[in-house]
């Protein structure tokens, strides 16, 4: 890799192992910094060659031998404001921060909702100790959850460590647990949805399992209590896709309980947001090596949903806010 004036040159060399790989998924495994969503990024704006001839399709085949370069830019002076809201901080070290995120929410900001997300609270908290990676709307972000949904995510604090899990998110090693309750009951007492998720053709906000543009998602669930037309299950990611639990419990015909998106429309009274919680997440540390796993108990809105559906189930009457 060589320096240049303006950000940094780098330069690779494709090796026999990479050969007839895509070189969205060269740049990103041998750079070890950079996601893939950021390579694509680069090939769209011209700053890629491939033995000296620019290169824009990310779904480029590169051949053995082939020399890659890249400028990357410096990273965009933040704007986005460091704002003094509380963090529920699981643990925290040089590297890496785990944070337990409220359900209502927003991680990153976004177009015309620039405060108020974890990414301000981050900002206000860490200074500058967050990656760059991601650029100026999502610094130290390695992944996400929805904003109704609560639980934990982690954060990384420098370049090195977003790589490190980056990879980890990537190959599928990290542990990402969660409780949900789905409607009506499932029969059996485990499974695996594999299945693809794309967007969803009829409806843009959304997202689908369809064959088209669309990449492998695998959910694995167990059912953990059973109301009769509510279930609460434990659901386990494999892939990460955008609202992958949400879409394949909706794709069995067992929506989230309060989900507007992919489930009924029909308000529940004390049910505001889709019942999804991000209990477990467990990781390798980016620097020791070290296998690390972190629990979240179920939020009180979550809880009373349960406690409801429990008392309705033991015959009691709950009268106007029955579930």
């Amino acid at each position: 890799m060589t320096e240049d004036g303006l950000g940094r040159r780098e330069t690779m060399t494709v090796p026999e192992s990479m050969g007839g790989k895509r070189i969205d998924v060269v740049i990103s495994s041998m750079s070890g910094d950079h996601s893939r969503s950021f390579v694509q990024k680069l090939l769209e704006s011209g700053a890629v060659t491939v033995d000296g001839e620019v290169c824009r399709e990310k779904k480029h085949k590169v051949d053995v031998g082939s020399v890659i370069e890249i400028d990357v830019p410096e990273p965009e002076r933040i704007t986005v404001e460091a704002e003094d809201i509380p963090l529920d901080i699981v643990y925290e070290d040089d590297d890496v921060l785990v944070v337990d995120k409220p359900a209502g929410m927003v991680v990153h900001p976004a177009p015309g909702n620039y405060s108020g997300t974890l990414v301000n609270a981050l900002m206000y908290h860490c200074g500058d100790s967050l990656s760059s990676i991601n650029g100026v709307i999502r610094p130290g972000i390695v992944h996400r959850i929805d904003k109704d949904t609560s639980g934990l995510l982690m954060v990384a604090k420098n370049d090195r460590a977003h790589g490190v899990l980056s990879r980890q998110l990537a190959d599928h090693s990290l542990t990402r647990r969660y409780r949900a309750i789905v409607y009506n009951n499932i029969k059996e007492d485990e499974g695996t949805i594999d299945r693809p998720i794309g967007r969803d053709p009829a409806n843009r906000l959304r997202n689908a399992v369809t064959d088209a543009n669309s990449r492998r998602a695998v959910t694995h669930y167990r059912v953990l209590e059973r109301f009769g037309d509510f279930t609460l299950i434990e659901a386990q990611l494999e892939t990460g896709r955008t609202h992958q639990i949400r879409v394949h419990m909706a794709y069995i015909k067992h929506p989230l309980l309060g989900d507007d998106l992919y489930g009924p429309r029909k308000k529940r009274p004390g049910v505001h947001r889709q019942m999804l919680h991000a209990g477990v997440l467990g990781f390798v540390h980016p620097s020791t090596g070290e296998y690390m796993e972190f629990s979240s108990p179920l939020p009180e809105d979550f809880r009373a949903v349960l406690e409801k559906l429990r008392k309705r189930d033991a015959g009691r009457t709950y009268g106007k806010d029955s579930l």
